[in-house]
């Protein structure tokens, strides 16, 4: 029964959904697709609750070119600037993240206020020229199905599967597998115990 309504609730939220998809197209016609993707996460991002939830998810299934899995849930005041960005099943992103090129892996949990831009060099630093005209290099950031990303993080490089980065912390090298790194720079401080399941 709550699979069937879940299923309603989605159909009901792609149809009210269905405007800002099609403006979101015509918009890639006269602009960058990673700018009219921003303008409509803006507005979207702004409508609370379980309804924001499900129309968020309508509007990511259709816009990001990875898509957005129909079990993820993306939270109140989070933004998107990147259309390659993918969301698999299971996810969480909790409230006012922002996101850039990534990919979150299933079941990834990201806490409140949690940054990833699109790598460490979205901005060239040439001294001679402003930094808004310098071309960045913008490049996948993935994030390993199972992690955990703590409240506030950035993060600039990939994280591994079932890794937890710590609340405040700033990743800016590769995070393997089954961690748990914290501080600024983040650094690995322990190991995660794998369960025998898993060792297997």
């Amino acid at each position: 029964m709550r699979e069937a309504l879940k299923t309603i609730a989605r159909a009901l939220a792609t149809g009210a959904a269905t405007p800002m998809i099609v403006s979101f197209w015509i918009k890639t016609l006269i602009m960058d697709k990673d700018r009219a993707l921003e303008g409509s996460t803006q507005a979207l991002s702004l409508v609370p609750g379980l309804t924001g939830q499900y129309l968020r998810w309508a509007f990511l299934a259709h816009a990001l070119e990875g898509g957005c899995a129909s079990s993820a849930t993306i939270e109140f005041g989070t933004l998107f600037s990147r259309a390659g960005a993918r969301i698999d099943e299971d996810v969480y992103v909790g409230p006012r993240c922002h996101l850039g090129l990534v990919h979150l892996e299933r079941n990834v949990l990201l806490a409140p206020g949690v940054h990833i831009p699109s790598g460490p060099q979205t901005h060239g630093t040439d001294p001679s020229r402003p930094i808004r005209e310098q071309p960045g290099e913008r490049r996948l950031v993935r994030i390993g199905a199972g992690s955990w990303i703590g409240s506030n993080a950035v993060v600039l490089a990939d994280v591994g599967r079932e890794s937890i980065v710590a609340a405040g912390a700033v990743v800016t090298h590769v995070v393997p597998d089954w961690v748990i790194a914290a501080g600024v720079p983040a650094r690995v401080v322990r190991q995660r115990e794998r369960p025998v399941a898993v060792l297997a």
